[in-house]
């Protein structure tokens, strides 16, 4: 942690918390400088350091840009928050991230979009298609849940997690995208590969012709050679840090 960050850190957050709360929150500028952003919408949740599957949540209420390490809302797998403020959280965001928190025991990280090329493919019969340098990346990691409608339903839990099964990917249906990862720079990482995958598929889909299908023992390599989903590898870490050393160079003020 920075000095920054920790001279920052109000007395009722341990430094462990608080060294979570400023990278989630540096993260979230990130999603806002990327543009993934959906009005107050949408969520990055990172579990707290600690013994308790304690996770953090963005304010709903809040812009990505005004979220601070300060402002987000620790809450538990029930939804009670933990940590003082004066903002909810929203319900629909609780229901998915709290069923992969709670059941995939290295789900530390779990970020959902509802980013336009990834809504669109994600209305598509057929889904990802493996037609590019982005989805020849991803053999394998991608599962699909069916739309249930707006996720604040306890009992699509269970159906969710069947969905997902053990990929860190999850393409919902009539709705977004999903990442889980064993860290904030890990699901980054897999989220930008799978949502890079689905600009590309939208322009390729709205031209002339047909696209080049690429063939599976090819992507099964490609997914093997591709180390920034690789813990061992970093698993996005200087991908992430870079980002964030754009965001601290125009406005540090996550770290609040």
């Amino acid at each position: 942690m920075s000095a920054t960050a920790e001279t920052t850190r109000p007395d009722w957050c341990e430094p462990q918390e608080w060294a979570a709360r400023v990278q989630l929150a540096a993260t979230y500028r990130v999603f806002h400088q990327l543009g993934w952003t959906e009005l107050i919408f949408n969520h990055i949740t990172l579990r707290v350091p600690g013994p308790h599957k304690h996770f953090l949540i963005n304010p709903f209420g809040l812009t990505y840009d005004e979220i601070k390490a300060s402002n987000l809302v620790k809450i538990d797998l029930d939804g009670k928050i933990l940590s003082p403020g004066d903002y909810p959280i929203n319900p629909a965001g609780f229901v998915i991230h709290s069923a992969i928190h709670a059941n995939v025991e290295d789900a530390h990280c779990v970020m959902h979009t509802h980013t336009t090329a990834g809504l669109a493919v994600a209305c598509m019969e057929d889904g990802l298609a493996s037609t590019n340098f982005y989805s020849a990346q991803l053999h394998g990691l991608v599962a699909y849940h069916d739309f249930e409608g707006i996720t604040v339903h306890d009992d699509e839990k269970p159906r969710l997690l069947k969905s997902m099964g053990d990929k860190r990917l999850l393409i919902l249906r009539n709705h977004g995208l999903l990442a889980h990862g064993v860290s904030l720079a890990h699901a980054f990482a897999l989220l930008w590969t799978l949502n890079r995958a689905c600009e590309i598929q939208v322009v390729t889909d709205s031209m002339r012709g047909h696209a080049l299908s690429i063939d599976p023992a090819i992507t099964a390599r490609a997914t093997r050679d591709a180390l920034q989903f690789s813990p061992a590898h970093g698993a996005g870490d200087n991908i992430l840090a870079a980002l964030i050393r754009r965001v601290d160079r125009q406005d540090p003020s996550y770290k609040e």
